[in-house]
C-alpha cells in the first residue's frame, strides 16, 4: 500500500500519433491495473490521458510505457516527466529499452535516457523536415491545396454565436483554438 492507503498500482500508457493508428502493439501481453491511451502527437505534454495519468498514480505505483518516444519526443519534456514523476516515488519502466527509473541516482540510466530521448527528439526534427519538404515540392507542382477542413467555418461561427467561448467551441468541435480564432479573424 501506498502512503494514501491505496494498494499500489501497474498504470500503463500508449500513445500513437493519430487515430486510425493501432496501439495493439504496445505493451500487449503486460499485465496492468489501468490504461491510459492518447491518439496524438507527442510533441507536447499537453495530452488528456497522459494529464489524467499524472494525475491518477501515487507514491509506490509504476508506469509501464512501450518505448521512450511514446513518452516524449522532445528530451526536456521527457527529462522532467521522468524527474518530477520519480521525485513523487513513482516508478517508470520502459518496456523495449528495459530501463527502469525508481529515483535511485543511477548515472548510466540517466545517460541512456538522454541519449534515447535525444535520438526521439532528432526522429520527430526529421519527420518535420521531410513533411515540409515534401509540402513545398506539392506546392511547386500545384498539387497541395492543404488539409481538408474537418469542420467548416460557418459550424465554427454559429457555435460562437449560440455563446460558447472560443475554447469551449473548439472543444465541442472537436477542433484546435486555433482553428476557432482563424475562423473567427475571418468574418
Amino acid at each position: 500500500m501506498n502512503t494514501e492507503g491505496k494498494e499500489m498500482a501497474k498504470v500503463g500508457y500508449i500513445r500513437v500519433s493519430s487515430l486510425d493508428q493501432n496501439t495493439e502493439r504496445q505493451l500487449d501481453g503486460v499485465a496492468l491495473d489501468k490504461v491510459f491511451t492518447d491518439k496524438l502527437s507527442g510533441a507536447t505534454t499537453d495530452r488528456p490521458q497522459l494529464q489524467a495519468l499524472l494525475e491518477y498514480v501515487r507514491e509506490g505505483d509504476s508506469i509501464v510505457v512501450h518505448s521512450i518516444d511514446r513518452l516524449a519526443r522532445s528530451l526536456v519534456d521527457l527529462l522532467k516527466l521522468v524527474e518530477d514523476l520519480t521525485k513523487r516515488g513513482v516508478h517508470i519502466c520502459f518496456h523495449k529499452e528495459k530501463l527502469e527509473f525508481t529515483g535511485e541516482d543511477n548515472p548510466t540510466q540517466h545517460l541512456m535516457l538522454s541519449m534515447m530521448g535525444a535520438v526521439a527528439q532528432f526522429e520527430r526534427s526529421m519527420i518535420k523536415e521531410r513533411q515540409r519538404e515534401g509540402i513545398a515540392k506539392a506546392k511547386e507542382k500545384g498539387v497541395y491545396k492543404g488539409r481538408t477542413k474537418t469542420v467548416d467555418d460557418d459550424a465554427i461561427r454559429a457555435a460562437i454565436a449560440e455563446g460558447q467561448s472560443f475554447r469551449k467551441a473548439a472543444e465541442s468541435l472537436g477542433v484546435s483554438l486555433s482553428t476557432v480564432q482563424r475562423a473567427m479573424k475571418a468574418v
